[in-house]
């Protein structure tokens, strides 16, 4: 496993002072255009899942959308995607969270997920952990069972992992 995530590394590229002076930001895009690489990234996060349960997986929008639907094939599961506001057809479930300068929404149809539902939730980046938060809440509030989240990128400073609540696990593949 350390020598695929060390593959995975060398395929994310640092863009330092993007998209302001002092951030480093971590472009995944030559990793998805790696059809090896990205191959080795989905088999990574599916590995701490495997005989778990997971019967959907939730992406969140956008690039969450992309390792999620292919996690969801590898856990021979549903894929659910959790949208930005007034993207879904009505009836949604909504829940607001705070970002550091405002509010944001996540929703999902009212009916994505069946009561009892064993659910992953998974994305591309944790960063300060408030989009990662309102996924489980809206989870939650959709009466699914979270068995878990995964991330691709932990940006460890940021200390994003601070709100993830309770014993449910977070898996990082890779920590900057």
């Amino acid at each position: 496993m350390e020598d695929t995530l060390k593959q995975m590394q060398a395929l994310i590229r640092a863009v330092p002072d993007f998209p302001k002076p002092g951030v480093v930001f971590r472009d995944i895009t030559p990793l998805l255009a790696d059809a090896g690489g990205f191959a080795r990234c989905i088999d990574a996060l599916a590995e701490p899942w495997q005989g778990s349960g997971v019967q959907a997986v939730c992406g969140i929008e956008s690039r969450g959308f992309i390792f999620g639907a292919a996690l969801a094939q590898k856990l021979h599961a549903g894929f659910v995607p959790l949208r930005k506001p007034n993207k879904l057809p009505p009836p949604v479930v909504a829940i607001d969270y705070q970002l550091e300068y405002g509010v944001d929404r996540l929703e999902a149809r009212d009916d994505a997920l069946r009561p009892g539902e064993r659910v992953l939730i998974v994305d591309d980046v944790l960063a300060t952990g408030g989009t990662l938060a309102a996924a489980r809440a809206l989870v939650e509030k959709l009466g699914a069972p979270l068995v878990g989240a995964s991330v691709v990128i932990e940006l460890a400073a940021l200390q994003g992992r601070s709100r993830w609540q309770g014993t449910t696990p977070l898996h990082a593949l890779l920590r900057y």
